[in-house]
């Protein structure tokens, strides 16, 4: 939220967060703190959000730990430009490094702003639905048959 409100200050720009939980009120409150409440859309549970990511500028994972980040893995499916936090464990393996999207440290407010804007500065299409396909469900099971050693994988 912090890093939104400084992109914010510089550009037009509109901040969705999608789902339900304990943190609502808290997220309410920092929106109304930053200045940012009238272009913050909370709108709760979305049963199928990937309308949402497709239609997306940007898409930005700001997690201070994730095992396999599938949340980021499921917007760039979608097509959409992302920014990571590059926190352990996850984000910096999907984006291999930061080729498939900027990974900023964990905590760092301006630098999180900086990619995004840079991010939504970028004309080119991102091409991330190439690496989001290394986690398909058909990846999955050939890496798992070959780690098993089984030869042939039943259709």
């Amino acid at each position: 939220m912090r890093a939104f409100a400084l992109l914010r200050r510089e550009r037009a720009a509109r901040l969705l967060i999608p789902g339900e939980g304990e943190e609502r009120q808290m997220l309410v409150a920092l929106a109304a703190e930053c200045g940012v409440a009238d272009d913050v859309a909370l709108p709760g549970f979305d049963a199928n959000p990937f309308a949402s990511m497709t239609a997306a500028s940007l898409f930005v994972l700001s997690s201070r730990f994730e095992g396999l980040p599938g949340v980021l893995i499921q917007a760039m499916a979608c097509g959409a430009r992302v920014v990571s936090t590059d926190c352990p464990s996850g984000p910096r393996e999907v984006l291999e490094d930061g080729r498939w999207g900027a990974l900023v440290p964990v905590g760092d407010v301006a630098a999180l702003a900086a990619a995004m804007a840079a991010a939504l500065d970028d004309p080119s299409p991102p091409a991330v639905r190439v690496r989001a396909e290394a986690f398909s469900e058909e990846q999955a099971v050939e890496r798992y048959a070959r780690v098993l050693g089984v030869r042939e994988v039943p259709a």
